[in-house]
């Protein structure tokens, strides 16, 4: 008995020694500057909500925060290079709808398991997609848009940020149940597609408003249709995907914050405490006010259970579309 109350007393000891080096160190944290990465190329919505979060998170943790766009296969490359980190809350990335709930169900050989690997730590924003085509598209409205595709066949272009971004989930998806076949463009991010977009090269996209929004009120887009479930306050005119025609269709991109999953808790509370914080301030819900962006916020926990419920969604979508990811 005296054993075994010997070795309850030095376990017990044990576990209090590392909860009060966990919360010391949580304490100390962030001890210099954090690394946020951003898994697409610079111009797209994933760096406009990064950036506008990482200078607000600078101030308020006394740390320089800083982007680093990673762009490439998917958002596979950077998801690996910061899952094996340091899990010290100094590396931390911007998780999506692609890499964490689509990307698991529509790569056949999908090198991790998204759930085990990352910590959720808090969700940034929802915000609206928009079909959007070039002013020299002869279409006003969806209606005409689906006939036009369905008359070209496979000679129409839409452009994306790459294979697995938010653009070609939501095209994906609007193809299969509209019924038609768009030739797909991937590009290395938002940016470098628009470019080619306003150039003539591709006709259509159906991207992040963040990223679109000027080009439409500049009139180089026109903007057919939003994929949120309501219309936009800053696009009243534009009807839903849903009002036009195809009954329950509702996607939007969403963001949010991991880190490696054995990133001590203390630290992934205070960065969400931080985070929290800073979504409220007057710089980001100004800014994501002018582009219909919906500011998330919450605790590590309610992210997960957003995580979860997405997965459910898009698997039964993939299932359904058949949509596959290389």
């Amino acid at each position: 008995m005296k054993s075994l109350l010997k070795t309850v007393t030095r376990v017990a000891a044990i576990i209090g020694a590392t909860c009060l080096a966990a919360s010391i160190h949580a304490q100390a944290w962030p001890t210099k500057s954090i690394r946020f990465v951003v898994p697409f190329a610079p111009g797209g919505t994933s760096e406009i909500v990064a950036r506008s979060v990482a200078q607000e998170l600078s101030t308020i943790l006394g740390q320089t925060v800083f982007v680093e766009n990673k762009p490439g296969g998917a958002g596979i490359i950077a998801m690996q290079e910061v899952m094996k980190a340091d899990p010290d809350g100094h590396t931390i990335i911007m998780g999506h709808v692609g890499t964490m709930a689509v990307n698991p169900y529509a790569m056949p050989k999908h090198p991790y398991d998204v759930n085990k690997e990352f910590a959720p730590v808090i969700l940034l924003a929802r915000v609206p997609s928009i079909i959007a085509v070039t002013p020299e598209t002869p279409v006003k409205n969806l209606k005409e848009f689906v006939a036009l595709a369905k008359s070209k066949k496979d000679a129409m272009v839409y452009g994306s940020a790459g294979n697995g971004s938010s653009g070609h989930l939501a095209m994906e998806y609007f193809m299969a149940e509209a019924g038609i076949d768009l030739t797909h463009v991937p590009y290395k991010g938002t940016g470098p597609m628009l470019q080619d977009m306003l150039g003539g090269r591709v006709q259509t996209t159906f991207t992040g408003a963040p990223a679109l929004m000027g080009q439409i009120k500049a009139g180089k887009l026109r903007a057919l249709a939003v994929g949120s479930h309501d219309r936009m306050a800053t696009l009243p005119d534009v009807p839903t995907v849903a009002e036009s025609g195809f009954k329950d269709f509702e996607t939007s991109q969403w963001y949010g914050i991991l880190v490696p999953a054995k990133t001590p808790k203390a630290i992934i509370d205070k960065l969400a405490k931080a985070s929290d914080q800073a979504l409220k301030t007057s710089a980001i819900t100004s800014r994501f006010q002018k582009d219909d962006a919906r500011a998330g916020g919450g605790t590590p926990e309610q992210f997960a259970a957003f995580v979860k419920r997405e997965q459910a969604t898009w698997e039964r979508i993939v299932k359904k579309t058949g949509l596959k990811i290389d």
